[in-house]
């Protein structure tokens, strides 16, 4: 039996100012700083040794995986992948949340935010939030950088990446995985073989580790969030 850890990065500074971020490279408050914190405490208090680490490129994951890292006393390397990314959401970004509920209608901002195959309208290249013009995606091929991103888009770059990358090494070893609230949603739409309905209802706690237990067949056996004071509804457990 191994341990798939997936955590969900700490508040970051546009979570706490309710905007959409996507693709924006934000760090993490400091109230987001403590949600690592206490998860890598969580962490350390099960007594398992993680032997690879996975994360995005998103500076909110990365610093989340750092900490939570720091309290494990465990230095090792990490790989980051683009694949891992928060969904693009489009001409959406950088919005509020609340404002574009009263602008658009509550409804309409729902789908945009949970509904399966909906595309926010793309993001304009010249737009200084595009991720063409943010540092962190230099080195990805400007082809592969979308303008924006329904949760089926977001889902097939996850899960093409476990497959080919992560999903092999769980035979061998304990992984922990931080990335973000839709990245996390697919691969938990993978793993537990969720519909699109029942996908729509999944919330991703911030700074809340999912620990999932896989036997060697790579079935789930049971899983639970480390933090049951802040544990959402896993739809299927």
């Amino acid at each position: 039996m191994s341990y798939l850890i997936l955590i969900r990065h700490g508040q970051s500074k546009w979570n706490l100012e309710n905007r959409f971020t996507g693709w924006v490279d934000v760090d993490l408050t400091e109230n987001g700083k403590l949600e690592a914190k206490k998860a890598g405490d969580l962490i350390k208090e099960s007594n398992i040794e993680i032997n690879y680490y996975y994360s995005s490129l998103q500076l909110r994951a990365n610093h989340t995986l750092k900490i939570i890292q720091k309290s494990l006393n465990d230095e090792k390397n990490f790989a980051r992948a683009w694949e891992l990314n928060e969904r693009h959401y489009g001409g959406l970004t950088g919005l509020n949340k609340e404002e574009m509920s009263k602008k658009l209608g509550k409804e309409k901002v729902h789908k945009f935010r949970r509904s399966w195959d909906l595309r926010p309208d793309p993001l304009d290249k010249k737009n200084e939030f595009h991720p063409l013009n943010i540092s962190t995606y230099k080195d990805i091929p400007s082809k592969k950088i979308p303008d924006t991103e329904s949760l089926k888009d977001t889902y097939e770059r996850v899960i093409n990446y476990y497959e080919s990358e992560i999903k092999n090494k769980i035979k061998n070893g304990n992984i922990l995985i931080s990335a973000h609230g839709n990245s996390i949603r697919a691969l938990c739409k993978y793993l537990f073989k969720l519909d699109e309905g029942q996908i729509s209802k999944l919330e991703i706690p911030t700074g809340n580790p999912l620990l999932i237990y896989i036997d060697e067949d790579q079935k789930i056996t049971t899983c639970k969030y480390l933090d049951q004071s802040r544990a959402k509804d896993l739809v299927v457990f």
